[in-house]
């Protein structure tokens, strides 16, 4: 999936859930696997099995919310930590500044 790819998901997610049809199920899966994926590509171990147990984990300790405005609210926080993820993904530093240099 490219960057533009991945912009037009968000987009289109973004006012799909505003709307909440029948299909919240599937935006709500959608979003889980795209944590899944993103949280996976973390190059630490540790901070990759982080990032995929708190996507579990808060996935499972939400499965039986039915309200569509607390489950709005969590999909908009799903796709903040989202944004967060790709952004931690994709800073690699390339060197360390020393100082007194």
């Amino acid at each position: 999936m490219d960057k533009y790819e991945c912009i037009y998901l968000k987009e289109n997610m973004s006012s799909v859930v505003g709307k909440m049809a029948a299909s919240t199920r599937s935006q709500v899966l959608f979003l889980y696997r795209l944590l899944m994926k993103e949280s996976s590509k973390f190059p630490s171990y540790n901070y990759r099995t982080y990032a995929l147990r708190r996507v579990r984990d808060a996935f499972r300790a939400n499965q039986n919310i039915e309200d569509p405005k607390t489950v709005q609210q969590l999909v908009k926080q799903g796709m903040d930590t989202l944004d967060i993820i790709r952004r931690q993904v994709g800073y690699t530093p390339t060197h360390r500044v020393h100082e007194g240099e």
